[in-house]
């Protein structure tokens, strides 16, 4: 049987640099520029290890669905203190669509809001 792994989260933005220097000011991402396949410019990101390609739309290309939808809901990132890492993005102008919350004895989330309407999910488990 085949083994899986994982490589990459691949995101499309109208401005890719934006949304990469976003995620450099929010969580420490390192931007890699990078060349796509067929020759395109990409920007990619080493997020501690979690890679994550950021792709230019097409000027035509539609929004996102509106929440909540089937497919591709968000990503989650693990944090040690919840509390911490809110007030710490909070204070880099972070957007919460869902503030810090315990979602059962020994997890705690939150959902912070990217540029083009990516949702991140922050968890703490203890």
């Amino acid at each position: 049987m085949p083994t899986y792994s994982y490589d990459h989260i691949h995101l499309r933005s109208m401005d890719p640099i934006a949304t990469a220097q976003y995620f450099n000011k929010m969580f420490d991402a390192r931007i890699v520029e990078s060349i796509q396949s067929d020759g395109q410019p990409r920007i990619d990101l080493d997020l501690n290890g979690l890679t994550i390609f950021i792709a230019k739309a097409d000027g035509d290309t539609p929004a996102g669905p509106v929440d909540p939808h089937l497919g591709l809901d968000h990503f989650g990132l693990r944090v040690d203190n919840l509390a911490e890492a809110a007030a710490d993005l909070k204070s880099k102008g972070a957007e919460f669509s869902t503030e810090p919350r315990d979602l059962r004895p020994g997890v705690k989330i939150a959902f912070v809001r990217a540029p083009g309407d990516v949702r991140i999910e922050l968890l703490e488990r203890s």
